[in-house]
């Protein structure tokens, strides 16, 4: 009797996986889930189930999240006007208040809960229960001025790194609102990505994963074919140069170098409205999105570019 293709094929994905997944076994991947996912439920099921799928078979997955648009309908619901400067949130005290309630608390509690109910198991990590981002007040350096004051906008310094790994080593899956408070127990909003940045530094992650809605950096922005599926730092910055990298894709890329050279193995960019495109990235030879390596010392870094 004849095995239908089918079944062949998905036994074939298997094999393909059992590599990627003996060699990141026991290792920790940090992954910053955007806002504008969670605006998408069923984007964010199958991105919740394949973060389940990582520590089942042995990986030590952290979420570090946002949570932008459901700040922003909840200042709207209070009849706030949001103030940007330089691209970040102006947040002063009845902001603040807002970002607490609906990132710190609300977001981290339903994510939580929602790994719970997919089956598998996860710890919130907020001001209510075990704070882990420590940090201070941020002034956004400009050149030749005085730096901005984003009123209660902050940074992190230290993570406890201990108590992230403890959840680990226990299973379980630490989920992180971008958020930190200082020694005098002022709490401060941080930008998602800079603090999954430092989470993953602090914790020498193996990888760190950014997911948002476009899949990776493109050699035509207006073109989701032309993704680069890998790039070392010097590629990346000679396309900073050369203007192919622009717009906001320039920071988020540059982050990925400052992270690269902190000790953090690979930075990836991929589309978290592409149906698990997580254990796509990270479980087969080809990726989704786009890697950031330092070189391509290792042979098991893909090649692959348009």
């Amino acid at each position: 009797m004849k095995a239908p293709i089918e079944a062949i094929a998905k036994a074939d994905t298997l094999i393909e996986a059992m590599g990627w997944i003996r060699r990141f076994r026991g290792k920790t991947t940090v992954i910053k889930l955007g806002g504008s996912l969670m605006g998408n439920p069923d984007a964010m099921r199958h991105t919740l189930l394949d973060i389940i799928f990582m520590e089942t078979v042995g990986m030590r997955p952290v979420v570090v999240h946002g949570g932008g648009p459901s700040i922003n309908k909840a200042m709207e619901a209070a009849a706030i006007e949001p103030v940007w400067i330089k691209g970040r949130r102006f947040t002063d005290p009845k902001t603040l208040e807002i970002v607490e309630k609906v990132l710190g608390y609300e977001l981290n509690e339903q994510l939580t809960s929602e790994i719970e109910r997919l089956g598998g198991r996860a710890m919130n990590l907020n001001f209510r229960t075990t704070n882990v981002l420590f940090g201070e007040k941020l002034l956004l350096e400009e050149p030749d001025s005085e730096p901005l004051d984003l009123g209660y906008v902050g940074q992190v310094t230290r993570v406890d790194r201990q108590t992230i790994e403890a959840l680990t080593y226990t299973e379980q899956i630490p989920v992180i609102p971008s958020m930190c408070i200082d020694e005098h127990g002022q709490k401060y909003n941080v930008n998602a990505d800079t603090a999954a940045m430092a989470v993953a530094e602090a914790l020498g992650a193996e990888k760190l994963i950014f997911i948002s809605d476009v899949n990776g950096v493109r050699l035509d922005k207006n073109d989701p074919e032309s993704v680069i599926h890998s790039l070392t730092a010097a590629e990346a910055k000679k396309l900073i140069d050369d203007g192919v990298i622009a717009g906001g894709m320039i920071p988020k890329v540059e982050a990925c170098l400052a992270t690269l050279n902190r000790g953090v193995g690979k930075v990836h960019i991929i589309d978290g409205q592409l149906r698990h495109s997580l254990l796509l990235e990270i479980y087969t030879t080809a990726g989704v999105g786009t890697e950031i390596v330092q070189s391509r010392q290792s042979p098991a870094t893909r090649i692959t570019t348009p």
